[in-house]
């Protein structure tokens, strides 16, 4: 009676530590199951995030060379005014010189004439 107890008490024994090691298996295997489940969520997210990074770039590199365009295009633009700036001023200097010259010519013109008029009046006075 004692060794049929003691064979009993074993044999439950086993079959427990075979339900023990069965729930065991399947427990470790619901871990794996939900750390692939985890890892595959993260990385999804983590592949988007990646991906919008991506697109940030290219598109922060266009801005950077659309700015690159446009400050050329400004400096461009800031030459043609500067050029176009002093091409009038040039102009209104030209047009201040004719000025000047066509003065100096009426007060020569004047001059000449007076003097010619005296000529004229001195031998009709000797006379």
């Amino acid at each position: 009676m004692l060794s049929s107890l003691i064979k009993e008490h074993q044999a439950k024994q086993a079959a427990k530590r075979v339900v023990q090691e069965q729930k065991r298996k399947e427990c470790i295997t619901a871990a794996n199951d939900l750390t692939q489940a985890l890892v595959d969520h993260l990385n999804v997210g983590v592949a988007q995030a990646y991906l919008n990074q991506k697109k940030l770039d290219a598109e922060a590199k266009l801005l950077h060379q659309g700015a690159i365009n446009f400050s050329k295009q400004t400096q461009q633009w800031l030459t043609l005014v500067e050029n176009f700036s002093s091409a009038l001023k040039e102009i209104g200097d030209v047009e201040n010189w004719a000025r000047s010259i066509e003065n100096d010519m009426k007060i020569i013109t004047d001059t000449l004439e007076r003097a010619y008029e005296k000529a004229q009046e001195k031998p009709s006075s000797s006379q």
